[in-house]
């Protein structure tokens, strides 16, 4: 799936056109020859990922394989131990603060307060993002995910997939252009599973781009525009151009192994 990286500048990690290329951008998201180990343990052993404005890419793998660990190297949760990532032409390193106001993530930990109330959870994290009106736009994303009938309740009364709806509303809070989801319909019924569905269509048809995370296969093609796979830390099998609905899953070729 890789565009020639030498299309663009080498001086700029996060390279602006190459002159002999003027009509190319760069992608959305560009990561390098990214490493992360823990200790002696090396997770992620060279991954090189690319991503168009607009894309919505499913990251397969199987438990261990490194989904989380570089969601959270992209959302500036993690440093990472070598390579470069860049989003929308910023390096995540050098240009943290501003990556952070173009990215919405979603983790296993769902990163609310129990002791808040559903509204003060997003009037909160309204406040931490300057966002405009933020009581019209928390109200907004209240009834958007389904949980006006507890607006006014804390979320430590919550149960899991009304938590999970909850990380979602505030993950799209302060609109942002690029979203992380790490098993973004963990704990939900399907009509929730319907739900994220929905937000990842409208997200990517008001121009946003995706990278989430599924052991899924079924679900990974039914969300997504393209598929990558993610084995011992090693970026596998790719596969771009489909839109959910029309891909075989035999048409990847991915081993059912691969996903246990």
């Amino acid at each position: 799936m890789s565009t020639p990286y030498s299309v663009y500048s080498r001086g700029d990690p996060c390279g602006r056109p190459d002159s002999d290329h003027p009509a190319l951008s760069p992608p959305y998201l560009e990561v390098r020859g990214l490493k992360k180990s823990f200790g002696l343990k090396p997770v992620l052993r060279g991954v090189d990922l690319m991503l168009c404005r607009g894309e919505r890419m499913a990251l397969v793998g199987a438990n261990g394989a490194g989904k989380t660990t570089l969601l959270r190297i992209l959302a500036g949760l993690t440093k990472p131990s070598a390579g470069t990532v860049c989003i929308n032409g910023l390096d995540i390193a050098r240009d943290a603060q501003q990556v952070r106001r173009l990215v919405g993530f979603v983790g296993h930990q769902p990163y609310l307060y129990d002791e808040l109330t559903v509204m003060e959870n997003l009037l909160f994290f309204g406040h931490m993002y300057t966002v405009k009106h933020a009581q019209e736009r928390a109200s907004e994303l209240i009834c958007r995910v389904g949980l006006e009938r507890r607006a006014q309740e804390r979320v430590g009364t919550l149960s899991r997939g009304q938590v999970q709806r909850l990380a979602l509303a505030r993950a799209l809070l302060h609109s942002p252009q690029f979203l992380l989801l790490d098993e973004p319909d963990t704990g939900l019924d399907q009509q929730g599973s319907e739900l994220v569905y929905e937000l990842l269509k409208e997200h990517a048809e008001q121009g946003g781009t995706t990278l989430f995370t599924t052991h899924n296969l079924e679900r990974a093609l039914k969300l997504s525009n393209s598929i990558v796979t993610l084995e011992r830390g090693r970026q596998g099998l790719s596969q771009q151009g489909f839109t959910g609905d029309c891909v075989p899953c035999a048409g990847l070729g991915v081993s059912p192994n691969l996903l246990l």
